[in-house]
């Protein structure tokens, strides 16, 4: 399907391992203290970009209840529109 000889399997670019430092987060504190005891980590970098970049700031309860708020609203207010617009509310004298 336009996929040439690959059939739709390419390489994968992974980002290079060495950007990944420790130093500075607390993945380093873990490799003094395994060092005192003669032990080392070598899968710590694998886990440095939790500390690093947009991963690094701690996320906020009000942060969760609000990130989709704006365009939740939004939508809100285009359906409720349609709806008005589309089935407007039936005028019966007042009666229940």
């Amino acid at each position: 399907m336009g996929h040439g000889n690959e059939h739709g399997h390419s390489k994968m670019e992974l980002p290079d391992y060495r950007q990944w430092k420790i130093e500075g987060t607390p993945l380093e504190a873990v490799q003094e203290r395994l060092a005192k005891r003669g032990l080392r980590d070598p899968w710590a970098r694998n886990e440095a970009w939790r500390y690093m970049g947009g991963f690094a700031k701690p996320v906020t309860l009000t942060e969760v209840f609000t990130r989709g708020f704006k365009w939740g609203f939004a939508a809100f207010v285009i359906a409720l529109g349609i709806e008005y617009t589309l089935f407007p509310p039936k005028k019966n004298g007042g009666h229940h």
